[in-house]
């Protein structure tokens, strides 16, 4: 099955994992963007019964909100950069 942009929003995501019902409070603690890369993040949490659950929410390069970073650009060597 093919995920679409909508199935990997924030929300989609939140819901997923944290799985808050219709009486649990959902937070935004942090927001930012990571020092390598300066990819967007956030930090959302959930009071339930069972206890606090935070999770960290990482937005990649299509748009989507994944529970991992996305990838770091490494620079590359190529012959055509370095050829005499």
């Amino acid at each position: 099955m093919k995920r679409t942009n909508e199935q990997q929003s924030l929300r989609c995501q939140v819901e997923k994992w944290l799985s808050p019902g219709p009486t649990v409070l959902v937070r935004v603690i942090e927001f930012s963007r990571t020092q390598l890369g300066r990819r967007r993040y956030v930090c959302v949490e959930t009071v339930q019964p069972a206890g606090l659950r935070a999770l960290f929410f990482f937005r990649h390069d299509d748009g989507c909100w994944r529970v991992f970073p996305p990838a770091v650009d490494k620079p590359t060597m190529t012959p055509a950069r370095h050829a005499a």
